[in-house]
């Protein structure tokens, strides 16, 4: 029985971001619609059975309540639906729970539903178990816009051996951060900013960045990571990384306008760019101050304190979607004959 994973988050894009810039915020029955979609994907592919995150939000109950009705109108076709048993605390605790839960269950993938921090809270914690993002959330820079039928029938395809490993997945690059003993790690970019207090979590402020630190940067891009997509473009399989030394706007001879979260553009000061090797150290350019990965401050350090950041290789699996659809049409996976009158 081929078996995914789904973990919807709730309250993803509901951090100080979409206070401040114009993000959006979708609200539960969107979240049901697009679990919804991507049930109708991974059924058609052939996968028997769905391991979904319980919550408190209300996305099970408009879920069920429409797989009911269709099943009982005769419609649209489903997985088994199992949820979790596993307390619900409305804290990341649940995602990193649930991913360690499905990864123990052997789901060949996990789907998640949220933005960069809840799939970097997967990532942590489904060991070898190969991901699949779906942007709902405030900053969606690692998870790709794409309309979650196509992203199920391409988990499908993939987890069910339709279509080889190698097409249907990619490795994936991580920054890892240490302060001390403290671990971190971020799926996009890692941010060193002049401030030593955590406060609201989410950074958008870039008067105080001192350092920039990312696996990918695209022109199109989102967040922290479109200042190197807009300096000196990286994609997501070329195995390096980029560092910007940042400076205050008003000291730079280079500045950039960025825009750092969804309807909110900065002006952005530049000093230095430079590639990342995998495993080699960097250290801030600050004695102390703040860390922020993915957008949200983590760690806090000071003169005393022994800080890193290194990009690591092959560090996660995700689902390769637009590799796997065109395996499916090269080969006609999704073509059927059509019965004959007879």
């Amino acid at each position: 029985m081929t078996k995914v994973g789904i973990i919807a988050n709730p309250v993803s894009a509901r951090d100080i971001r979409r206070i401040v810039s114009h993000a959006g915020n979708l609200p539960i029955n969107d979240r049901a619609n697009i679990v919804l979609r991507m049930l109708t994907g991974l059924a058609t592919a052939g996968v028997d059975e769905v391991l979904i995150m319980p919550e408190n939000g209300g996305i099970r109950t408009q879920l069920m309540r429409t797989i009911t009705r269709e099943t009982n109108m005769g419609g649209l076709r489903f997985p088994k639906i199992t949820y979790l048993d596993m307390p619900v605390t409305c804290t990341a605790d649940d995602s990193a729970l649930a991913a360690r839960k499905m990864h123990k269950a052997g789901v060949g993938a996990i789907v998640v539903l949220g933005g960069d921090g809840t799939n970097r809270v997967v990532v942590q914690n489904c060991g070898n178990t190969p991901i699949s993002g779906v942007s709902t959330g405030t900053n969606n820079a690692f998870p790709e816009l794409r309309e979650p039928t196509i992203t199920g029938l391409a988990v499908g395809l993939a987890v069910t051996g339709q279509v080889p490993h190698e097409f249907g997945f990619s490795d994936n690059k991580i920054l890892e951060v240490k302060v001390n003993d403290q671990r971190e790690i971020a799926l996009v970019d890692v941010a060193v900013v002049a401030e030593r207090f955590i406060g609201a979590r989410a950074i958008w402020k870039t008067a105080n960045f001192r350092d920039l630190y990312t696996t990918f940067g695209l022109p199109e891009g989102i967040g922290m990571s479109s200042i190197v997509g807009l300096l000196a473009p990286l994609d997501r399989e070329t195995p390096e990384g980029r560092h910007v030394h940042l400076l205050p706007p008003e000291q730079a001879r280079v500045q950039i306008v960025a825009p750092i979260a969804p309807g909110l553009i900065e002006k952005v000061g530049v000093g230095t760019v430079e590639a990342m090797q995998p495993g080699a150290v960097f250290l801030p350019s600050v004695s102390a101050g703040s860390i922020a990965v993915d957008g949200e401050r983590e760690l806090t350090f000071s003169e005393i304190d022994d800080v890193s950041i290194r990009l690591l290789t092959d560090a996660f699996r995700t689902i390769n979607v637009p590799a796997c659809m065109a395996y499916a049409a090269k080969r006609g996976l999704l073509t059927r004959e059509a019965a004959t009158a007879s």
